[in-house]
């Protein structure tokens, strides 16, 4: 009798595996863009970033001449934030969409070899253009104005518009390229107190803020 008790348990716990729905953190999986895996040289290439001679002068115009600015994303191998910034905030169509219809970006290697041509028109590798612009931490991501005016003829580090460092939610990520869209920072130069406004604002049209 308890043996077929048993069996008969093992038999409606099966069903109900079967007939129960997909968890919702695997519904929302199948939502995300495809992952990008790392390259040889250890860097996560989307396939949507700009690829260039890397004369920025010329990659700053060609931006304009889209309506979009131009960002410089930089990273180095082995970089744990790096990763999730692909694995995590550039899976989610939301903020792709946003920076691909808003900007042209670039990615460097920290301690590339390749050369770059900063906008005052001086050349060096990757590794030195940072050096030169003070960035010392990746994933770094530097910001310019739409007017190329504003950049050119300038050292890379005095031209940009605003600057983020580190890991970002993607909530903040993507609203950092907002910040930069809109001018935010001309009129707030504390990022932290434009977006708890944007927040403020989103939640009083009914939006959810999803801040973590």
């Amino acid at each position: 009798m308890l043996a077929r008790r048993w069996i008969g348990w093992m038999a409606m716990a099966l069903g109900l595996l079967v007939l129960a729905p997909a968890p919702k953190a695997a519904a929302a999986e199948t939502k995300l863009l495809p992952a990008v895996e790392a390259g040889d040289d250890g860097l996560h290439v989307q396939p949507w970033f700009l690829q260039t001679f890397l004369d920025l002068r010329d990659d700053i115009k060609e931006a304009a001449g889209k309506g979009k600015n131009l960002a410089i994303l930089w990273e180095q191998k082995g970089c744990p934030y790096c990763r999730e910034t692909h694995m995590v905030n550039l899976r989610e169509p939301e903020v792709v969409d946003y920076i691909r219809k808003n900007f042209e970006v670039i990615q460097l290697n920290l301690w590339g070899s390749r050369e770059v041509v900063d906008f005052d028109g001086k050349k060096m590798t990757e590794k030195d253009l940072a050096r030169r612009w003070g960035v010392q931490f990746t994933p770094t991501v530097q910001f310019f104005a739409a007017d190329p005016k504003a950049a050119l003829g300038k050292n890379g580090r005095d031209a940009e518009a605003w600057r983020l460092m580190g890991y970002w939610k993607p909530f903040h990520f993507m609203n950092s390229f907002r910040y930069v869209k809109e001018e935010g920072y001309k009129k707030e130069p504390n990022f932290q107190r434009w977006l708890q406004a944007l927040a403020e604002e989103m939640r009083a049209k009914g939006h959810e803020v999803k801040i973590w």
